[in-house]
């Protein structure tokens, strides 16, 4: 048996009793002593398979997808198999109802070995996320059971080639008609949009421009396979190649009643909302691709020597490093506090909104200057800091830009000090 089957049949079947209570709940938030940095028993299992998984499975194929732009079907295959992908479904889908701090500590674990290998994982996540806050009873185990049937993914189609940050002016619209909805438009950059079995679809369902957005959007569950749906062309990425990334057109698509999230009109909040419980993720995400440049910027620094002695022992370079270590801790608590919010029941919108903006700051530096302590090497694809600078970028744009994130926390800054001087 190899050291990964035994550290599988040692944890799975404690960590699939992990459970917290959700946002959505009427229970009351779990009860806490005090503040604590330390990870239970169970997590640190998680966390220990995750990081087992990338170093076995995920870095020694990394730079292989990143030139081909495969999607990495067999390691999907085997995340599913041994519990790293869908554990936040419901139990009652089958599911083990992790709350979203185990959900990054896999994604932070897994973009350590690849960002890119890891968002084809965790992008399925943020397709399924409408429908566990939203969705019914029997959407629900339709949808997500599906997913914990067998190996599939699912995908979150909500940018447009005209909207991506500005929500508001998304184009695609679904028209009622009887005991249906007509479907017609075009989504953008869509991650999994060539390979996900089903789609979180928001379109605009009241013609009104003057109708706000709180009640102009309605979501649905879309399944790839029903006439109308039309994937484009893999897109040829800078980063994260291992990512499938499409548009994907709606011609006449014929949408049934039953695959309404919530009702007409509740689209928007139910896309807003699912921000607060992805954004963690990615902001985990991007602090793996830092702690990963961190880790090749410190081993070649001590390997690579000039004027006599590695390069490590010339102050410039050792300031490097320890900056780069500063970031990696502080954006690790960053996501951290987001997720156990979230996880407690607590409104986390901006520090969803900080964790995700800083750290990926943080990974954009971090890549910047390992490849400049590689010097000449780094900036040639024989070295893995490369592939981590051009990984890094999409961080600052997608799950909302750095920009944006900004403005939610300035928002929420100027009105809390407007309702204080009130």
């Amino acid at each position: 048996m190899n050291p990964l089957s035994q550290i599988v049949r040692a944890t799975r079947p404690i960590y699939r009793k992990l459970s917290t209570t959700p946002v959505a709940s009427s229970a009351k938030p779990i009860p806490t002593t005090g503040m604590c940095f330390e990870l239970n028993d169970e997590q640190k299992a998680l966390q220990d398979l995750a990081r087992k998984f990338t170093r076995e499975e995920i870095v020694p194929v990394a730079a292989q997808y990143d030139k081909t732009g495969e999607y990495p079907w067999p390691i999907i295959k085997k995340a599913w198999e041994i519990g790293l992908m869908n554990g936040h479904v419901p139990e009652h889908c089958g599911g083990m109802g992790l709350g979203v701090l185990e959900s990054c500590l896999i994604c932070e674990e897994t973009a350590f070995g690849c960002s890119g290998i890891m968002a084809a994982m965790y992008i399925t996540d943020v397709g399924q996320t409408p429908v566990i806050l939203a969705g019914n009873k029997e959407q629900q185990k339709k949808y997500l059971g599906r997913l914990i049937e067998e190996p599939i993914v699912a995908a979150y189609g909500v940018t447009e080639p005209g909207a991506g940050s500005d929500v508001a002016g998304i184009k695609t619209r679904a028209e009622k008609k009887g005991d249906e909805w007509i479907l017609n438009g075009q989504k953008m950059w869509i991650t999994n949009g060539g390979v996900a079995n089903w789609y979180f679809v928001l379109a605009r369902t009241n013609p009104d421009p003057k109708c706000p957005a709180s009640k102009a959007f309605t979501g649905f569950i879309v399944e790839r396979e029903w006439p109308g749906v039309t994937p484009g062309r893999k897109e040829l990425n800078m980063g994260q190649r291992a990512s499938d990334t499409r548009g994907i057109t709606f011609e006449d698509v014929r949408i049934p009643k039953e695959n309404v999230l919530i009702g007409e009109g509740a689209g928007f909040k139910i896309a807003m909302g699912a921000f607060d419980k992805t954004r963690p993720p990615v902001a985990a995400g991007a602090t793996g691709l830092a702690q990963r440049a961190l880790y090749e910027a410190t081993k070649y620094s001590l390997e690579r020597k000039t004027f006599g002695v590695p390069i490590a022992h010339h102050q410039a370079v050792a300031f490097m490093l320890a900056d780069m270590a500063v970031g990696v801790e502080t954006a690790r608590l960053a996501w951290q506090k987001a997720a156990w919010m979230v996880d407690h029941g607590q409104k986390n919108t901006v520090m969803a909104s900080v964790a995700k903006c800083y750290a990926s700051e943080i990974a954009n530096k971090s890549a910047s200057d390992a490849v400049q302590v590689f010097g000449g090497n780094g900036f040639n694809s024989d070295y893995p800091v490369e592939k981590l600078m051009r990984d890094a970028k999409i961080y600052q744009i997608y799950e909302g830009t750095s920009q944006i994130q900004r403005l939610i926390i300035s928002r929420e800054i100027l009105t809390a000090a407007k309702q204080s001087n009130a």
